[in-house]
């Protein structure tokens, strides 16, 4: 059993624990307007998870889609609507209980993508392809490698610049964070890169080389079909001396029309340049939203809040980023003061550059609530995995480990993985260990304007008041 534990009852961590208590009570009493729903669909275990009601067949064929990648065929004019709740099926079980009285035809490929046949018939007539949403959540999906490009590091006081490097060795300079000497170099295939990497082991002038993986944009809020989302009851307060603590969002855009957000954002940074306003809530919104709601939840939030926001859009209209360009993002929300950088994305890539931003970090006294990952395993998810890192898992209701999330020995803290914000008068569900960072960064952000704690001393703190415990039998 998984659950939190509190801090002393003495002094500011008894009020935080207070505050916990009521934190917890009002996200369940607003979880209550719809349970979670999700479809996990988890090849490496060869299982898979669901519970959800009343989805159009074709909204659960695409998560299939995003989730495998296979390519979806299905009968046209075939509908139905889904309600399902199971834990731990093979694959062909659950398309059986997913699909009802549908016939399906599953078709393995040498080469390429496999394909699943629905239909009602004759695997013939299954002609419509069901495709993935482009911004598609991959999470659970080995990462990959950009093969045709490496990242560089360059030491201090590098005699050769880079692009006379990239020049030698074939390349071009497609990325630069000079601040962090750090280069995103790109060749013409994967055997130039390749052979880059080997000539440049031995080099002196080089602090690292490493390649450059993509991670999965953070799968979108869920709209809910009911209920409304209360006002919200926080104002921005101006402190005398001007300071204010900073709260860096790397994730997705943050939308500022149809929410409550204009006033406690900061002027954000795009690391890809500035993206339309996509349609419906961006997960960087609903991460923004979460933690403004759990800030109205503070002791004293009847007085305003100093915290603020600083959005760094690290994905621009792209369904996937690079950890080149999170290690920039993190820089960028450092540089621009944030003191808790939130962290509520991930994927199974250890990055050395990535580790060095938040080494450095930590060391000025920034902490980094990071999202543990939402499968129910043990393998560690980065950044969160990292020393100087809090990796954040996500509870239910009752307190104990939520189905989905991460359980690994990795994790540090835990709290509730349930928001529910509104966006143009809609109500969104947010479920997940993004949600539970999100809030954690809140929790973080709240007690360092009250009590004046930074770096060591507040992580510290909330080690000790959101530090999860477990049987002896934890996985």
């Amino acid at each position: 059993m998984w659950g939190v534990r509190h801090g002393s009852s003495q002094g500011w961590p008894r009020r935080l624990a207070w505050w916990l208590g009521c934190w917890s009570a009002a996200v369940v009493a607003v979880a209550t307007l719809q349970a979670a729903e999700r479809l996990a669909w988890l090849e490496a275990e060869n299982r898979v998870d669901a519970e959800f009601q009343d989805w159009p067949l074709h909204r659960v064929l695409e998560k299939i889609a995003a989730k495998t990648r296979w390519q979806v065929y299905i009968e046209p004019e075939t509908d139905r609507r889904v309600t399902v709740k199971f834990t731990g099926l093979k694959p062909g079980e659950a398309l059986q209980r997913l699909l009802g009285k549908l016939n399906f035809a599953f078709v393995p490929a040498a080469e390429g993508p496999a394909r699943l046949l629905i239909y009602r018939t004759s695997p013939a007539t299954a002609t419509e392809l069901v495709a993935a949403p482009a911004d598609a959540d991959e999470t659970g999906k080995a990462p990959r490698a950009i093969p045709n490009e490496l990242v560089v590091v360059l030491k201090p006081g590098a005699t050769e610049s880079i692009e006379d490097l990239a020049r030698r060795l074939g390349a071009t300079v497609v990325g630069r964070a000079d601040e962090l000497r750090a280069y995103r170099l790109r060749f013409d295939d994967e055997t130039g890169a390749d052979a880059a990497r080997s000539a440049l082991s031995g080099d002196a002038s080089i602090e690292s080389v490493e390649l450059n993986f993509e991670v999965a944009r953070p799968e979108r809020p869920e709209l809910l079909a009911l209920g409304s989302v209360p006002p919200l009851r926080l104002r921005p307060r101006a402190t005398a001396d001007g300071s204010r603590v900073v709260v860096g969002l790397v994730d997705t855009a943050v939308q500022t029309e149809g929410t409550v957000l204009k006033d406690f954002l900061l002027p954000g940074v795009a690391l890809l340049g500035q993206v339309e306003a996509a349609a419906g809530m961006t997960h960087g919104t609903s991460m923004a939203q979460t933690i403004l709601y759990t800030l109205a939840q503070a002791p004293d939030a009847a007085d305003g809040t100093p915290v603020r926001i600083l959005p760094v859009d690290i994905y621009g209209n792209g369904s996937s980023t690079t950890t080149y360009d999170v290690a920039r993002g993190i820089s960028a929300a450092i540089q621009a003061g944030a003191t808790v950088v939130n962290l509520s994305l991930g994927s199974d890539t250890d990055s050395g550059l990535v580790r060095s931003v938040i080494q450095a970090g930590h060391q000025q006294g920034v902490i980094f609530p990071a999202a543990a990952g939402n499968e129910p395993v043990a393998t560690p998810t980065y950044p969160a995995a990292y020393p100087e890192a809090i990796a954040v898992t996500a509870i239910g209701r009752d307190g104990a480990l939520a189905a989905y999330a991460n359980r690994g020995e990795f994790v540090d803290v835990a709290a509730p993985g349930t928001s529910v914000v509104p966006f143009q008068g809609r109500s969104y569900l947010v479920v997940g260990t993004s949600a539970a960072t999100a809030n954690v960064s809140a929790v973080a952000a709240a007690v360092a304007a009250t009590s004046g704690k930074r770096g060591a001393d507040l992580e510290q703190q909330l080690r000790q008041a959101l530090g999860v415990k477990s049987s002896p039998g934890k996985p």
